[in-house]
């Protein structure tokens, strides 16, 4: 059977989106200048940001487990364990993140926030990441997991 979306659900999660972009532009994490300031180690801004986010997503992982929580859908969330043997490969990815963010200024999601707020320039980063996710797509057969 295939899974259709309404409209309706579209709206809903297009303007959780436009929230997001909202609070990252107000907060100031979009900035080339508060993330330059983060990676020169000149303000714990970002870090204070960052540092609150994972405290979040700590107390949110738990509360799921603890409370056998469901998606919108009613199917329990599962959240399997990490497998040790790989902190090779995640170090890698994320040390490959970190250098994309701190030669742009931009993770993903602000990427779309900040072409929302006039910087149209982000058009050619937000295209690279399509195109690198298409590749990717395409590719995964064959790269070893």
């Amino acid at each position: 059977m295939k899974n259709t979306m309404k409209l309706t659900e579209y709206l809903k999660y297009l303007s959780i989106g436009i929230g997001f972009g909202f609070v990252l532009v107000k907060s100031e994490v979009v900035s080339w200048f508060r993330i330059q300031e983060m990676f020169r180690f000149d303000s714990i801004h970002m870090y204070g940001i960052i540092g609150l986010a994972v405290i979040v997503g700590m107390i949110s992982v738990q509360l799921i487990k603890r409370y056998n929580m469901t998606d919108v859908n009613g199917n329990l969330i599962s959240i399997p364990a990490k497998d040790s043997s790989q902190v090779t490969r995640y170090m890698v990815g994320g040390s490959i993140f970190g250098l994309g963010w701190a030669l742009l200024g931009a993770c993903p999601g602000p990427m779309f926030a900040l072409l929302g707020s006039g910087l149209t320039v982000m058009i050619v980063p937000i295209a690279a990441a399509l195109l690198g996710t298409y590749v990717y797509g395409v590719l995964r057969p064959k790269l070893p997991h």
